[in-house]
């Protein structure tokens, strides 16, 4: 791998980093692709080729993990999740949230998690964690190793 290669993964990683720290925050191609140093354009094409999905798939992922511990616990409506996770729309939320999931989020806030709770939060986390396509640079969990 080159020099140029590894500082363009270094820049990506610093993005997905603000993305996996910030998911709250409202984040757009634009800020992330500064974050990276690259233009948007090419931050885009480039975080799809390192890590198998576009920047704003990866966003809504992190955030619908987030989303789903919160309903875990119950305290909070559909609404009031939606809007901690970073969305500001209920409806977009939602779709996303079924699409990824395969059930709506009342649905999944409704269903028994007291199996969970003996869990640790990391592994939780990492059983919860809603599936999505591997890294192409194997950094994914459940990447072929190289």
């Amino acid at each position: 791998m080159t020099p140029e290669k590894l500082a363009d993964l270094a820049r990506l990683r610093r993005a997905r980093d603000l993305m996996n720290r910030e998911y709250a925050r409202p984040l757009d191609v634009a800020a992330l692709a500064r974050a990276a140093l690259m233009s948007p354009a090419h931050f885009s094409r480039q975080f799809r080729a390192a890590y198998g999905e576009t920047p704003y798939a990866y966003l809504m992922t992190r955030r619908i993990e987030r989303a789903k511990a919160l309903l875990r616990v119950g305290d909070l409506s559909v609404t009031e999740v939606c809007l901690a996770v970073g969305c500001t729309s209920l409806g977009s939320f939602s779709a996303r949230f079924t699409q990824v999931v395969g059930e709506t989020p009342t649905g999944y806030r409704a269903r028994d998690h007291r199996d969970l709770v003996s869990v640790p939060g990391c592994i939780a986390r990492e059983l919860t964690r809603p599936s999505s396509a591997p890294s192409r640079i194997g950094e994914a969990p459940g990447a072929p190793a190289r």
